[in-house]
C-alpha cells in the first residue's frame, strides 16, 4: 500500500516535471525568484510523517512485531553542486511503540524506542530555474536506536540493533517569492533491524523490515 503511495507521488512528481518544462525563464513579474543555482545551499523545516511497513516480522515465540507511525518536526540541509544536483542530508528523530502480536503468549505490548535515522542523499532536481522544480533521489540511511522504554510485565528490557540501508526518495520545490520554497517530500527507506527482549518467559527475539515510508511538507530557504 505504502510502496504504490511512493509510486504514485513519484509519477506525480514526474507529471509536474512536465509541465515545469513547459515554463519559460522568471517574467518581469517574478524577477524576484531565485530558483536553484550551483554552490549554493537550501535549509528546509518540514513537518514529517514516519509510517514503518513492518515487513517480514518474526519473532521467535511466533507472531509478528508492528511499529506505530509517528509525526515530528525534521530539519534538511541541502548543497549544490550543480543546478540541477544536490546532496541532501536531514535530521529528525521520532518516538515508535512496539507491539508483538500473534505470539504463543498472545498480543503482548513490547515497549517504546526513539529512532534517530540520518538520512543523505543525492538529487537530480528537474528545471532548477523554474518556479516549479520536482526533484528524485536515492542514497543511504544510517538508524539508530536509543531510550528504549519496556512496557512490562511480560517485557523487562529490550534493545534493537542499529543498521544502514538504502532510501529513495521524490518532491518538490516551489519558489514562492525571492529565496523561500514550498516543499512536498516522501521517501522510501529500506531498514531491518532485530530485536532482543529479555522477558518473563526468557530470551526472545524479534526480526522486522520496518521500511519507513515518510512523508513531509514544509518550507526552505535557498542562501
Amino acid at each position: 500500500m505504502r510502496r504504490t503511495l511512493f509510486a504514485t507521488c513519484l509519477y506525480g512528481a514526474l507529471a509536474v516535471a512536465g509541465v515545469a518544462s513547459a515554463q519559460t525563464a522568471p517574467s518581469a513579474d517574478s524577477d524576484a525568484l531565485v530558483g536553484k543555482q550551483a554552490n549554493t545551499f537550501m535549509v528546509r523545516v518540514r513537518g514529517i510523517v514516519v509510517a514503518p511497513e513492518d515487513n517480514n516480522s518474526s519473532t521467535s515465540i511466533g507472531g509478528g512485531v508492528t511499529a506505530t507511525p509517528q509525526a515530528a518536526p525534521e530539519v534538511d540541509f541541502s548543497y549544490f553542486f550543480t543546478d540541477n544536483i544536490a546532496a541532501e542530508l536531514i535530521a529528525a528523530t521520532t518516538r515508535h511503540e512496539l507491539r508483538a502480536t500473534g505470539t504463543a503468549v498472545g498480543n503482548v505490548d513490547v515497549g517504546s524506542t526513539w529512532v534517530l535515522p540520518p538520512t543523505l542523499t543525492v538529487q537530480y532536481h528537474f528545471f532548477p530555474h523554474s518556479q516549479v522544480s520536482p526533484y528524485v533521489g536515492a542514497g543511504i540511511n544510517g538508524t539508530i536506536f536509543y531510550s528504549t522504554s519496556p512496557n512490562g510485565p511480560v517485557v523487562k528490557s529490550f534493545s534493537l540493533d542499529n543498521n544502514v540501508g538504502a532510501a529513495i526518495q521524490v518532491g518538490v520545490d516551489v519558489n514562492i517569492t525571492g529565496h523561500w520554497f514550498a516543499n512536498i517530500d516522501v521517501k522510501q527507506i529500506f531498514l531491518s533491524t532485530t530485536a532482543h527482549l529479555n522477558t518473563v518467559l526468557g530470551p526472545v527475539t524479534a526480526k522486522t523490515d520496518l521500511d519507513p515510508l515518510v512523508v513531509g511538507a514544509g518550507i526552505g530557504y535557498r542562501f
